[in-house]
């Protein structure tokens, strides 16, 4: 909850402060988070290895950003669903399965991102 009594300033570092250990929780406790931040060092690594251009990096790096912040987000609506009703439920399920369907699209996205990125510099190898 905001502090009334704290400055502009302050209240950022805050803010800040809770954003990093939000990332912190996702990377230390969610699976799926793990996951594709495995797939993004990989890519990175790939991107290093290939020398990809600048524009290619920035593509890159706005798809693994896609990623992680759809996965972030789905994570969340989940948790939400979960705590509001922890049993079973038709609707909560329903709602769960189309904040699945978010990290789905990024991915689908990322592949082909990847694709147009690395295939022609793999083909080149062989």
């Amino acid at each position: 909850m905001k502090n009334p009594n704290d400055s502009f300033i302050k209240g950022r570092l805050k803010s800040v402060k809770f954003a990093l250990r939000g990332m912190w929780l996702l990377l230390t406790t969610e699976d799926s988070i793990k996951a594709q931040s495995f797939f993004a060092l990989l890519v990175i690594i790939a991107g290093f290895y290939f020398d990809i251009s600048s524009t290619e990096w920035m593509m890159q790096l706005l798809a693994i950003g896609l990623v992680l912040v759809a996965e972030s987000l789905n994570t969340a609506i989940e948790k939400v669903a979960d705590f509001i009703h922890p049993d079973y439920h038709e609707k909560i399920g329903f709602i769960k399965d189309i904040a699945a369907g978010g990290p789905s699209f990024a991915a689908i996205i990322s592949l082909i991102i990847a694709g147009i990125i690395y295939v022609s510099k793999i083909v080149i190898l062989f």
